[in-house]
């Protein structure tokens, strides 16, 4: 059963103290100014919200995930955020929710805490990071948009084109980081609290079948394209493996879900994703 080793610790906290929970939303690849609107979508962020004892503890990261997780537009950026969120509120037990390169950014923070004052407190106040398909591996689609082909005009509108981030999630580059920088993978510690990710296994673009359309069409197309580049097990952005690499397997879509879920998906209210999450909450 999910987590039933944390949850007995936070049920045997909870007899001392009443905590105060709040979640945080943590986008992907991307400079977010507007991460409700134009990434995670209201409808989602506002189901999960529901699951919390006080729907009005939560935020929404608007940071520069173009830039390498360590910089400060990008993990200063959201250790900021975050720090203001848990002062601002009050918040002793947060759950951060990240999709895709999120991950890799609050993974840095959970395994550098002294990088940035900021960082142990955040990490103290973590009950778990939910990690819905994180490019814990990198992608080999990074790697293709750094060579500059054709992956660049199938990959813009979900990767951006030749920045940092992207060229840290080439597969080459996570996996020395991996090694070297960051926990929580094979061989390496574990990180300070839990990190769980889901995963999506599959693509389904035809244009008779409902589910293709969740989150949007042309994503669900694009992504079918591309994931003629990945494993057969794939989002059509990553490789299962690379999504599993980090933390805990939560669970993979179809297990979870009864539906496969595309790259786009998992950040979306498709499939009941959002009550999931809500109810994990």
């Amino acid at each position: 059963m999910k987590r039933l080793l944390a949850g007995l610790v936070l049920v045997l906290a909870s007899l001392c103290v009443q905590a105060n929970t709040g979640v945080a939303f943590v986008h992907g690849t991307g400079k977010q100014t507007n991460a409700l609107n134009d990434y995670w979508g209201s409808a989602f962020v506002n189901s999960v919200r529901q699951g919390l004892p006080n729907s009005a503890n939560y935020v929404v990261i608007n940071c520069d995930f173009e830039q390498f997780m360590w910089d400060s537009r990008a993990a200063g950026c959201l250790a900021g955020q975050l720090s203001s969120f848990i002062s601002t509120r009050g918040i002793t037990d947060l759950v951060v929710i990240t999709h895709s390169n999120g991950g890799n950014v609050m993974r840095w923070i959970m395994s550098n805490p002294t990088w940035d004052s900021r960082y142990p407190n955040i990490i103290s106040k973590l009950r778990w990071v939910n990690a819905l398909a994180p490019s814990s591996a990198g992608t080999p689609l990074a790697d293709a948009v750094i060579a500059g082909n054709v992956f660049e005009a199938a990959l813009g509108w979900l990767l951006g084109f030749q920045n940092d981030a992207v060229r840290m999630q080439q597969v080459s580059w996570m996996a020395f980081y991996n090694a070297n920088w960051l926990l929580g993978t094979a061989g390496r510690p574990a990180l300070p609290k839990a990190f769980w990710n889901v995963v999506g296994s599959d693509v389904v673009s035809a244009i008779w079948d409902s589910d293709a359309y969740c989150g949007g069409y042309s994503q669900s197309v694009g992504l079918e394209i591309t994931q003629n580049w990945l494993n057969s097990c794939s989002d059509g952005f990553l490789d299962c493996t690379s999504q599993r690499a980090a933390g805990f397997h939560w669970f993979t879509d179809t297990s979870g879900l009864g539906k496969v879920l595309n790259h786009n998906q998992s950040r979306k209210d498709c499939f009941g994703l959002d009550v999931v999450l809500r109810n994990d909450i």
